[in-house]
């Protein structure tokens, strides 16, 4: 499940994105903090510039630390990630509905190879002015540069700058934000993938997992009655000698299984200093 350092700081931000308005990460340090007081406007999302939609949907500090993310199954990575396509639907007017299946699709429910080294998501390569973390990995072609993101979070807010900025994604902000089966053939049209399936893909994901169902209570409801997940402590254990995985899973009431998703290992074998990844339920 989502850990306490994402969630925490997400659910919060919902439950007050109608608030004031907050000045962005980046501003220099020593500038004075600007509060904006003036009474909310009836501009909708669709109506916001970048910039006002970040100062109203802005997202937590990176900690910069690489946060893990092991996911089960492609359930597993949708009760993970629901809420954060929500959130981003209501700052930029993605379907969540298609921001899930492509994060599906495109990282292969978040177990795959690119993903799991870089929490990218969305197969985003770096592209002329990234200035963030990357990493190599051969894709269309060989050692292709990726972005690399310490949280997922921060590959989904990404995900929609880059849809939204890129004037050739234009025309998808013009349908309705849970017209699924429009946008999934916008984004082929616009050129988003190669594969002449992807539309196809993308619709079968949604209509399998019922992902539509996203985009509807935001659109009814909005992002303040959806439900909070199951949260996380997460600590590390440092390996020591006479250690082995069986029993640091024995004294943490884990399972091997469970510490090998945790840390990214094909086998049992560990090494004294090694720092593991322990994640205990509350």
């Amino acid at each position: 499940m989502i850990r306490r350092i994402g969630y925490v700081l997400i659910v919060a931000l919902l439950l007050s994105s109608c608030g004031a308005k907050k000045r962005r990460s980046t501003q220099k340090k020593g500038a004075p903090v600007v509060v904006k007081t003036e009474k909310p406007t009836t501009k909708t999302t669709n109506d916001l510039d970048t910039e006002e939609t970040l100062d109203l949907f802005p997202m937590p500090e990176d900690t910069g630390r690489f946060e893990r993310f092991p996911i089960s199954d492609t359930e597993d990575y949708i009760d993970n990630f629901a809420e954060i396509a929500q959130y981003e639907m209501r700052a930029f007017g993605i379907p969540a509905s298609i921001t899930l299946a492509q994060g599906i699709l495109e990282s292969g429910s978040g177990r795959g190879e690119l993903t799991l080294k870089t929490n990218n998501h969305f197969g985003i390569k770096c592209h002329t002015g990234w200035q963030g973390e990357f990493d190599f990995h051969d894709d269309d072609a060989k050692g292709e540069c990726f972005r690399k993101y310490n949280h997922p979070m921060y590959s989904f807010r990404d995900h929609s700058i880059f849809l939204s900025t890129r004037s050739r994604y234009a025309f998808l902000f013009n349908y309705r934000r849970d017209d699924y089966k429009k946008w999934a053939h916008g984004l082929r049209q616009a050129g988003y993938a190669t594969d002449r399936k992807y539309p196809e893909k993308l619709i079968a994901i949604i209509e399998r997992y019922d992902l539509h169902e996203y985009d509807e209570a935001v659109v009814e409801t909005g992002l303040s009655t959806v439900r909070q997940p199951k949260q996380y402590d997460v600590f590390t254990h440092t390996v020591e000698k006479g250690d082995t995985l069986y029993a640091i899973s024995r004294r943490y009431d884990i399972s091997v299984d469970e510490l090998r998703r945790l840390n990214n290992l094909n086998d049992n074998i560990i090494s004294i200093g090694q720092v593991l990844n322990i994640r205990v339920s509350q």
